[in-house]
């Protein structure tokens, strides 16, 4: 009997012991075996380390972080160990998701079929109610408009129906739940610690692209996830770091030309206003203006602890 290959799941944890918890115990149930489970937790408070470490005992290993690191290095912080264990491939899933049984056989059928495949990820739902139910599209495969620095969800709030069913090549895949070979991290190295939360996840996958590996949306794979359950969408946090990230990923990305005649135009005259307008009842107009400063800055305001 061939064997499998091995995968370390990566979950970190911020304020989010139910989710956790309820995530963790739904890749208890999966039918692939040769895996493991890393939580790490961000420095939550009240010892949601502890309560996780009781509960689940030495069948997950729990990391201890000693603060919020963010998305980006509280997942390299997990990475760095996993790969010291030599798995063949890395997972970083989202604490407030859960998978389907067959998800990771779906993922490791496809990416051990090509060689040149480097990241794989499933069709995520909306967790149920939210959304219109459980069929109701989170991501069917992403796709960047580059000289934008926008990003698009295919199939986003769509119900599910055969166009979104074909395993397809697609310019990213959500950070959300991806299945990365170590040799792609070997070779193009961590996620950008600079970006704290969002924006990270796409040019990992960028730098991946680059260095010649395939990015594959594997639709048989199957998740459910609570969208923006840590810092909510169209929180001051979640908008701050939407538009600083933004602006750091074109600057990083796009040549002088296309980031000066095309990104600009469009961030001063249809992504400000319009995030502005979104987030303005809710006072956190502030918050797209802060972000605007330190995109071009490359300040980070401190939201470790929001």
């Amino acid at each position: 009997m061939e064997t499998q290959p091995e995968i370390v799941i990566i979950i970190l944890n911020w304020k989010g012991l139910g989710d956790t918890i309820e995530c963790v115990e739904s890749l208890q149930r999966i039918e692939y075996a040769n895996y493991e489970i890393i939580v790490v937790d961000n420095g939550s408070p009240n010892d949601e380390a502890e309560v996780l470490d009781r509960k689940f005992g030495k069948r997950v290993s729990i990391v201890r972080n000693d603060k919020n690191y963010g998305f980006a290095e509280g997942n390299n912080i997990g990475i760095r160990i996993a790969i010291a264990r030599r798995p063949d491939y890395i997972m970083l899933l989202n604490n407030d998701t859960i998978v389907d049984n067959h998800f990771l056989n779906e993922l490791v059928s496809v990416a051990q079929g090509d060689p040149k495949i480097g990241i794989v990820g499933p069709k995520i739902f909306f967790y149920p109610p939210k959304g219109g139910g459980s069929d109701t599209i989170y991501f069917a495969g992403g796709k960047l408009i580059r000289s934008l620095g926008q990003v698009l969800h295919v199939g986003l709030h769509k119900i599910d129906v055969p166009e979104f069913s074909d395993i397809k090549e697609v310019d990213f895949i959500t950070g959300c739940c991806m299945l990365v070979k170590v040799e792609v991290i070997e070779k193009i190295g961590m996620l950008n610690p600079n970006y704290f939360a969002y924006f990270e996840d796409l040019d990992w996958n960028i730098r991946a692209r680059k260095a010649g590996f395939k990015i594959v949306f594997v639709p048989e794979a199957k998740i459910w996830h609570k969208a923006s359950a840590t810092t909510g969408y169209l929180s001051p946090t979640h908008t701050y770091l939407m538009t600083r990230n933004r602006i750091l990923f074109a600057r990083m990305n796009l040549d002088p030309t296309s980031f000066a005649f095309l990104f600009l135009p469009y961030l001063l005259c249809v992504r400000i206003p319009r995030d502005v307008l979104r987030v303005a009842g809710k006072g956190g107009a502030r918050s797209v203006f802060a972000g605007f400063e330190d995109g071009f800055s490359g300040k980070l305001r401190f939201v470790g602890g929001t």
